[in-house]
């Protein structure tokens, strides 16, 4: 399987020898397995989000602020772009839920909010990714921001964040919980962690992936095999696809090499003694998002890739990992069920959602009796209780009010007829009498059921609306049908 692996990778990047920066190493000891331009200066991308992690739960060690601690979504937070949770200013969310959305979808919105969290401002974070980093050991790194947007000073290396992989995994082994997530989800929304070797590769548990145009595809990855656990990094791949090969492979390789003997493959024993290169960070911009791409390259492509070429040898790659168990390695699992995440303080209420949907829809269907309802609901209590002090015959001249309103060509009358029912029911006592009104009352019947039945029986005195035929719009033939109507769509 991994010969197969290592044929598709070098498919992929050929050309590309010298363009990258590889490192293996252990986690326990830092051993170097194997290294490729790891002391080369590189934009680190959404890989940053490690470095405000830490920062972040270092804090909340100290006592700083806790995990269910409030946080508010900042103006300077909704500003950031492109990959954000989208939420409007002044948007609560707990630091836990932050670092969950900060962990899988990569949001840079929640960066922010964390750094404001935890600093007061952006600024003052990044004096403390910095303090961190140079005690740390991290020679090379500088930080400005906590989401690893473009910015010339925000550098970072192969070696520098291998050692702060390190440190997570040392220092704050409860909160081991973040890296490896499978996913997220918020109402229908799920999104699922870029980092596709978790759930696939064997033993895969964290870390974080990042890009930006100018530093191409970056993965930290770790695994884990017989209590070994080894950490993998790859900076400037051509895709995410190329991505997970290379980090796969590497970490295959840390696994097949004998730790007794790793002396003997490289002039450096630890990742502190990787020497620094003295050099600018390479810029792929052009590489990455030059026009002779078909599209511009995004972190979410891995999905793209997957399921638009079967063929393809990242889909090859996923499908030959599903059904591998390699010899020693941690069972492998699917991609587990995303974790909720939410605003505010507390979960929401289990079918919650379904309930408040359910509600309007039986508004809807309970709607009573036609005209009297939407008085009710027009004008409260006072259509209310003078529609109820009358008997059944008053409903009649309710309905011939409105058509004298008609009958003089204004529309105030008729609307004011709709809108009141008590000025409907006195000022209707005096037009019944009219003839002309009667077929205009039939119009309105069709939307009273009640008052269209007992018109129909007034009309069956009078002689005009008997006749079906000789009228060219027969009243009596709408009157009926159009009430039936009603009364099923009510």
């Amino acid at each position: 399987m991994w010969v197969g692996i290592a044929c598709a990778a070098t498919s992929l990047a050929t050309t590309r020898v010298g363009a990258e920066a590889l490192l293996v190493i252990e986690a326990e000891n830092g051993r170097v397995l194997y290294a490729q331009n790891a002391g080369q200066p590189w934009y680190p991308a959404s890989v940053t989000k490690l470095m405000t992690a830490y920062v972040t739960l270092r804090a909340v060690k100290e006592g700083r602020l806790a995990l269910d601690t409030p946080l508010t979504v900042s103006p300077n937070a909704v500003a950031q772009s492109p990959v954000k949770m989208g939420f409007g200013v002044g948007t609560v969310v707990t630091v836990d839920n932050a670092l969950k959305m900060l962990m899988v979808k990569s949001a840079n919105d929640m960066a922010v909010v964390l750094a404001e969290g935890v600093a007061g401002s952006i600024e003052n974070f990044a004096d403390e990714m910095n303090a961190n980093a140079r005690r740390l050991g991290m020679i090379q790194s500088s930080f400005v921001n906590p989401n690893g947007l473009p910015a010339d000073d925000q550098i970072s290396s192969a070696r520098d964040l291998a050692i702060l992989a390190r440190a997570l995994i040392r220092e704050l082994p409860e909160y081991d919980y973040y890296w490896h997530l499978p996913g997220i989800r918020m109402g229908k929304m799920v999104r699922w962690n870029y980092n596709t070797l978790i759930g696939r590769y064997p033993g895969a548990d964290g870390m974080k992936t990042g890009f930006i145009c100018a530093s191409g595809f970056n993965l930290v990855a770790s695994a884990t095999r017989n209590g070994r656990r080894l950490v993998a990094v790859v900076l400037g791949a051509p895709s995410s696809a190329a991505r997970a090969l290379k980090a796969a492979q590497l970490l295959e390789r840390g696994f097949n090499t004998n730790p007794g003997m790793s002396w003997l493959m490289q002039p450096f024993s630890t990742v502190e003694s990787v020497q620094p290169i003295a050099a600018a960070p390479p810029n792929l911009r052009d590489e990455m998002c030059g026009g002779h791409r078909k599209r511009p390259a995004t972190e979410d492509e891995d999905d793209l890739v997957a399921n638009n070429n079967p063929e393809s040898p990242y889909a090859v790659f996923l499908a030959s990992l599903r059904p591998a168990k390699a010899k020693g390695a941690a069972p492998l699992q699917e991609m587990g069920e995303p974790v909720l995440v939410y605003t505010g303080t507390k979960p929401p209420a289990p079918g919650a959602q379904a309930s408040t949907e359910s509600k309007p829809e039986k508004k809807k269907t309970a709607v009573i009796k036609p005209a009297a309802a939407k008085d009710k609901d027009k004008d409260g209590a006072s259509a209310t209780s003078a529609a109820t002090s009358h008997a059944a015959p008053k409903p009649k001249p309710k309905a011939t009010a409105a058509k004298d309103g008609a009958k003089d060509g204004t529309k105030d009358g008729a609307k004011d007829a709709g809108k009141d029912g008590a000025s409907t029911a006195a000022a209707s006592s005096g037009d019944v009498a009219a003839p002309k009104p009667k077929p205009k009352l039939r119009k309105d019947a069709a939307r009273d059921g009640a008052a269209a039945s007992a018109a129909a029986s007034d009309d069956a005195s009078a002689p005009k609306p008997k006749p079906k035929k000789p009228a060219p719009t027969p009243p009596p033939m709408v009157v009926t049908p159009a009430a039936d109507q009603s009364s099923q769509v009510k």
